[in-house]
């Protein structure tokens, strides 16, 4: 995307990771000087609420129906919504056709600002164009990674699912793991894809990778209880979302098998899962943070020109280990929604 073209901002020097430490304190918005207006709005944010020009903000994921993962991500959203006076309108569908007609809709609506997910890019990629060409800035969150720069996009939000995997393989080998399965519930996603062969790069067991059907949960017990009966060497069942990972450990009571369960991503239930050891461990992304950083990054960048990373770099939110050691102090802001 051409920084220099967009007419609404002011000040385009780059403003290194302003967004990330907006987000983690919580508390108002960093943000640089922009003439009388923009200081007085940045004022107002520090203390709770900015007053500047009502801004709408389009959210588009790939989210599933029942994926409680994006209730977080569209919490953290709504918090900075509320903050920089943002109208914040959310749509998702887990079919790449339909999240790119939702980004064309928002595009229709002339929004200010567009996050969106890229989970599948190829199919994403004429329409961030479109919103390009629209003079719409655009973010990406959670999904896209390896592709949010050559797709133009000014900032990215999320971890490295490649990293996140291989150091979740690290942590396998440190269980006594021998032979693994890894649940893939969306074909074709990349960032998913990318988690599994993470693990099977670094783990030193045997790695099956078994596809499921994520937006009918039955069907995806059933296909794991199958995987486990047919296979009573596999110890250790690896999902990519907490919902599955829940469903997970009732396929292993329905086999029979002696399998534990491990997982990317949290919810509050499968924070409680870690706790009574139901749930071995599970890497933490934050998506809350991912909603809320992607909202706030497209408010400093109307009103100050700020943008993180330097249009070069992520922003990374994860990945981070949940097991006992420290589920107590997780189970926290789990309770919250948060984490």
């Amino acid at each position: 995307m051409d920084r220099s073209s967009r007419p609404r901002s002011r000040g385009l020097a780059p403003v290194v990771a302003m967004a990330a430490a907006a987000a983690l304190t919580l508390a108002g918005c960093s943000s640089s000087s922009g003439g009388k207006k923009a200081e007085e709005g940045a004022a107002n944010a520090s203390a709770g609420k900015a007053d500047t020009p009502r801004m709408t903000v389009a959210l588009v994921t790939h989210q599933a129906p029942g994926d409680t993962f994006w209730d977080t991500v569209r919490k953290g959203a709504e918090a900075a919504a509320a903050k920089d006076n943002v109208k914040l309108v959310y749509s998702a569908d887990p079919n790449a056709g339909n999240q790119a007609n939702w980004v064309q809709n928002a595009i229709d609506q002339k929004v200010d600002g567009i996050a969106v997910t890229l989970a599948k890019p190829d199919a994403m990629k004429g329409v961030i164009a479109k919103a390009q060409q629209a003079g719409i800035p655009v973010v990406g969150l959670n999904s896209g990674l390896s592709d949010w720069k050559q797709l133009g996009l000014l900032e990215f939000f999320g971890q490295d699912e490649s990293v996140a995997g291989e150091a979740f393989g690290k942590k396998l080998n440190t269980t006594g793991a021998k032979k693994i399965v890894c649940v893939i519930q969306e074909q074709g996603n990349v960032g998913l894809t990318q988690r599994c062969d993470g693990v099977k790069k670094t783990f030193e067991g045997t790695t099956d990778i078994l596809y499921v059907n994520g937006t009918d949960m039955p069907s995806v017990k059933s296909t794991i209880t199958a995987k486990l009966k047919q296979d009573n060497s596999i110890d250790t069942v690896v999902t990519l979302g907490a919902p599955f990972a829940l469903t997970a450990t009732q396929s292993v009571g329905d086999a029979g098998s002696k399998a534990k369960v491990a997982t990317f991503d949290l919810n509050k239930d499968l924070v409680k899962a870690v706790k009574n050891g139901t749930i071995e461990f599970a890497v933490d992304q934050q998506p809350y943070l991912q909603g809320y950083l992607a909202v706030d990054s497209l408010w400093l960048y109307e009103n100050n020109g700020n943008y993180s990373g330097g249009g070069e770099q992520p922003v990374l939110t994860g990945p981070a280990f949940v097991d006992k050691s420290n589920v107590g102090k997780v189970a926290e802001f789990a309770a919250k929604g948060t984490r």
